[in-house]
């Protein structure tokens, strides 16, 4: 089903991608006791960090070694969960690009998003810049009873946000936004699914 919605889908990429500093991640599904499951990390608090201790993907800011996104999500993936992608580790598709900081700067970071299928046993070895890793069940994102509302400070306002806790741990934001993309191509738009996007 994934792999059918993601052969057809036409990600949308800004027109500026190429003028604006560039990152990448790895959306990795894996059959696991019979049911699929998505790989998230939580990262490590680190000061100066945005994204501190945030749900998140494996992945990070391109290198000049880096020849593309691709190449990026791979890299990334390896040093921050051990986890090495090889060619019987598919890559099923790609989601459409996102501008991580469009008020910040003048034009902001592109993160671009690759979709694994994992199809092996390994074992993962989190790095410094990984708290823990965590399988999260697509059925348990695909329920909109799941689905939960946050309260996130910016710049003095309060903007209300969607967002699931899944254990005690906290999806939202640009993480959000890449898996509502996601579970779209596997169900479709569900009006059940509130959204929330940047502008």
């Amino acid at each position: 089903m994934i792999e059918t919605g993601l052969a057809g889908h036409r990600p949308s990429r800004p027109w500026l991608r190429r003028l604006r500093k560039r990152s990448a991640v790895a959306l990795v599904l894996q059959v696991r006791e019979g049911e699929l499951h998505i790989l998230m990390i939580k990262r490590a608090e680190r000061e100066g960090d945005p994204w501190s201790g945030h749900m998140a993907f494996p992945g990070g800011r391109m290198d000049k070694a880096d020849a593309h996104g691709f190449a990026v999500a791979v890299r990334e993936t390896e040093e921050e969960v051990g986890l090495q992608l090889e060619p019987t580790d598919r890559c099923i598709g790609r989601l459409s690009d996102i501008n991580t900081r469009p008020g910040r700067g003048a034009l902001g970071m592109i993160v671009s998003a690759f979709v694994f299928r994992l199809e092996r046993e390994v074992e993962l070895r989190p790095n410094y810049e990984v708290a823990e890793v965590v399988w999260v069940p697509l059925e348990f994102l695909l329920d909109p009873d799941n689905r939960e509302k946050m309260v996130w400070p910016y710049k003095g306002m309060e903007i209300p946000m969607p967002c699931y806790m899944y254990e005690g741990r906290r999806i939202w934001g640009l993480s959000l936004m890449m898996l509502d993309e996601l579970m779209d191509l596997v169900e479709g738009d569900n009006p059940r699914r509130e959204r929330w996007r940047r502008r």
